[in-house]
């Protein structure tokens, strides 16, 4: 099964999004990544509360029949179901950055219970390094400020070039602003600022999640702007822009101005040379580091793909999962034979039944659908934040009986990481095979 995407009062035009309106959406957590325009956000009160005397609309929970409470409920709901998928999940928010809008105050008798804007739908992320302490978005504000100078900084970010390609497409409506004066690039990636330095582009980290704010787009086709989007989740980075010199200004040299033009020159090129050895190092490191990430990670963009990679080290064919129409989390393919998997990371527990029980059913569904018996394997990730040395059993006693039964494999991530470093160190086809066979005939844990 593919990708998931949800496109919410965002119109993007593309087969791998599913659009929606804010109020009447699925589950946001039920998706990989979600594209949000939060801009319609108020529409939901400024029609039907008017403004008191203080220019602050309220609504009063004992005569509203209702209205209050539905709103408060409907917020809350979008803000856990994002923190969900930012936490839980892994996945991707992005969401324009724009003014808090104007808000809604349910009260009671007794006093104010709930402040409501755009920024509510945002779930709470408090950062620590060293002696400073980052926390969003109690402490930031989305100041209101409108411009069309845009600067994408020069950094290693798969939305770096989603900015660069639109850069003279923004409007920006809101810069954001720390009020506790916090070095910000300690906790958070700066994409773009404006000409004065204020932050209009940014990635805030929610655990394995990212929540990326970007400015409003206007006069973009919405089938570019969506192939845009997607591949910036895997696009590389790109330079920053900067104003242009007027063609007159050589026509005014200071002098000694024309050696220092070559001597910095001779320097660009050179560290333009250092860059891109840097770059093709930093790939090449990346793609070995990624083995160690199912070690300890636990999402669809970390732990699924790393465990994906590693069993291709093995000699398996492993489709990506838009390459098949099931919901699988693995699919495994050589000649010793094919296997369907099911990956599961957990903090603390054992791997229960559930999981065993989901393997169990993709299992029997492909054998009754296609009439081909497919191996299963479990890829368990239990205790995940413990030294894999240190881990106890990753799986309950039922499970293993189950496996066993059923004649399914059992492996954990630390195992998997084990043969693939052995596989790596001599790079051996026959051991690569040996292992193949070995998972393939497995029943219950692989040793």
């Amino acid at each position: 099964m593919g990708r998931k995407f949800l496109a919410v009062d965002w119109q993007l035009e593309h087969s791998e999004f599913e659009s929606s309106n804010f109020t009447d959406a699925p589950s946001f957590a039920g998706y990989d990544a979600l594209f949000i325009d939060p801009s319609g956000i108020c529409n939901l009160w400024i029609y039907d509360v008017p403004c008191e005397k203080d220019g602050v609309r309220r609504t009063y929970v004992e005569n509203d029949r209702g209205f209050g409470k539905v709103i408060s409920r409907l917020i809350e709901r979008r803000r856990l179901e994002i923190d969900d998928l930012l936490r839980k999940a892994g996945g991707i928010v992005v969401c324009r950055l724009l003014p808090r809008s104007e808000p809604l105050e349910v009260m009671s008798n007794s006093g104010r219970l709930v402040r409501l804007n755009r920024g509510s739908i945002f779930p709470s992320i408090s950062l620590t390094k060293r002696n400073q302490h980052f926390v969003f978005p109690s402490n930031v504000r989305f100041l209101p400020r409108c411009g069309r100078d845009v600067f994408v900084e020069k950094l290693h970010h798969s939305f770096t070039d989603y900015l660069r390609t639109f850069a003279d497409k923004f409007v920006y409506q809101a810069v954001f602003k720390d009020l506790m004066s916090t070095s910000i690039e300690e906790f958070v990636t700066v994409l773009a600022r404006n000409k004065v330095g204020d932050i209009i582009a940014l990635s805030i980290p929610f655990d394995e999640g990212r929540l990326i704010l970007i400015p409003p787009t206007h006069g973009i086709p919405s089938r570019h702007e969506s192939e845009v989007l997607l591949a910036a989740i895997a696009e590389a980075t790109e330079r920053p822009l900067f104003a242009p010199a007027p063609d007159w200004l050589p026509a005014y040299p200071v002098p000694g101005e024309d050696g220092l033009q070559d001597e910095l020159a001779s320097l660009t090129e050179r560290i333009d040379k250092l860059s891109a050895k840097k770059a093709e190092v930093a790939q090449q490191l990346d793609q070995f580091l990624i083995y160690k990430r199912i070690l300890y990670t636990k999402g669809r963009f970390s732990l699924f793909s790393a465990v994906r990679q590693s069993f291709r080290v093995l000699g398996f064919e492993v489709p990506q999962p838009e390459e098949y129409e099931d919901d699988w989390d693995l699919l495994l393919r050589a000649a010793e034979g094919d296997a369907i998997g099911v990956i599961v990371a957990t903090e603390s527990t054992p791997v229960g039944l559930e999981d065993y029980r989901r393997l169990r059913r993709q299992v029997d569904d492909a054998l009754v659908e296609s009439a081909h018996r497919y191996k299963g394997i479990l890829v368990v990730n239990a205790e995940r934040e413990k030294d894999p040395k240190r881990r106890e059993t990753q799986f309950s006693p039922d499970v293993l009986r189950g496996c066993q039964v059923q004649r399914f494999c059992i492996i954990s991530t630390y195992q998997l990481y084990k043969i693939v470093k052995e596989i790596l160190t001599d790079r051996d086809e026959t051991r690569a095979a040996h292992w193949r066979k070995t998972i393939l005939e497995t029943d219950g844990e692989l040793n």
